[in-house]
């Protein structure tokens, strides 16, 4: 049999890709963003999605409506958004977090306590581990009885071709849950997106959407070396005012390597002043697809283009790479199966 889960703070999807490929049947989901329901519901028909403020969501209401008994839910995963514990908006930990969307957590937290699964997923931001909430989480969960596991890792070591690291949080009630084993190799850029076939005119929209630059940057673009060049490397007249005076991001205008792993893909990977995103040989960013697959999204994973680059940009740098938790779904999956046998 397939172990009921459930999705919280679903977004586009790709938390529950990751727990559909290990195996789950995620039979709800909550996300409040409508454009990140529409592309969910492009690619989980099946599993009930509340379009909702999860604060307004009652535990009744998701027991009633998926037709469950508190106890019965198999795991229960989510990643609470994460935007006030980045290390960039608080400066390296020098800015106190004040984010109203931090205490989201506790939202999660409440879901926990009134279904009572049998097991907890929670993924995050490294920022994370530094907070006080996140202590006052832990000692709920071993409150109501769970064990609780609680690890830094970078997902690159779990066949994500992207440099990501992250918090994952794994609680069992009947011990602890063994954190994925690491890849024995890191899967690359080439690798990943070295196949698909130039951009522009593939006829897959979400590869095709054009790159509208000025002519002084798109000189500028073609000029950055190939396979992982960086505008360190630019002649002096071609390099931008703005980088004399702040010199902080030296990733910016920056290409990827084919033969290493991507760095974070952020909501910005559309833009190459906003982080290393220039493709290794082609004179643009990545592609949204391109994004994507370095997210570990399907190739044929369907978003809402009508929607926008901007939007799916921010769709795709906000979600969780679904090989990710696929590989750590599995372990719970496995646990699971033993608490059963």
């Amino acid at each position: 049999m397939k172990f009921k889960a459930m999705d919280v703070f679903a977004g586009c999807g790709g938390l529950t890709t990751g727990l559909i490929k290990a195996g789950f049947n995620v039979v709800g989901a909550i996300e409040f963003n409508p454009a990140a329901c529409e592309a969910y519901r492009l690619n989980h028909k099946d599993t009930k999605l509340w379009m909702i403020d999860i604060a307004s969501l009652s535990v009744t209401r998701i027991l009633d409506d998926l037709k469950l008994e508190k106890g019965e839910l198999g795991l229960l995963a989510g990643c609470p958004p994460c935007q006030g514990f980045s290390t960039v908006r608080t400066l390296n930990g020098s800015r106190k977090i004040s984010d109203e969307r931090n205490d989201l957590i506790f939202e999660f937290l409440r879901l926990v306590k009134g279904l009572l699964p049998r097991t907890v997923m929670m993924e995050n931001v490294p920022g994370l581990a530094d907070d006080d909430r996140i202590a006052g989480f832990q000692r709920s969960l071993r409150g109501l009885g769970y064990t609780v596991r609680f690890k830094i890792v970078d997902v690159a070591d779990y066949s994500v071709p992207q440099r990501r690291h992250r918090v994952v949080l794994l609680a069992g009630r009947s011990g602890p849950i063994e954190f994925a084993r690491p890849a024995k190799r890191r899967r690359t850029v080439r690798q990943t997106i070295g196949r698909l076939p130039p951009a522009g005119d593939s006829g897959d929209a979400v590869h095709d959407f054009p790159e509208n630059r000025m002519e002084r940057i798109r000189q500028l673009i073609a000029m950055v070396p190939k396979d992982g060049g960086s505008r360190a490397d630019l002649p002096k007249e071609f390099r931008l005012k703005c980088h004399e005076k702040c010199d902080g991001f030296k990733d910016v205008y920056g290409r990827m390597a084919w033969d290493d792993v991507a760095p974070t893909l952020t909501t910005g990977v559309f833009n190459p002043s906003k982080g290393r995103f220039l493709h290794p040989e082609a004179n643009r960013t990545v592609t949204i697809r391109e994004a994507a697959m370095l997210q570990t999204f399907p190739r044929r994973y369907k978003f809402p283009v009508e929607l926008g680059k901007v939007a799916l940009a921010m769709q795709i740098g906000n979600a969780i790479p679904p090989e990710f938790v696929r590989r750590h779904a599995i372990e719970v999956r496995k646990y699971l199966e033993n608490e059963d046998g």
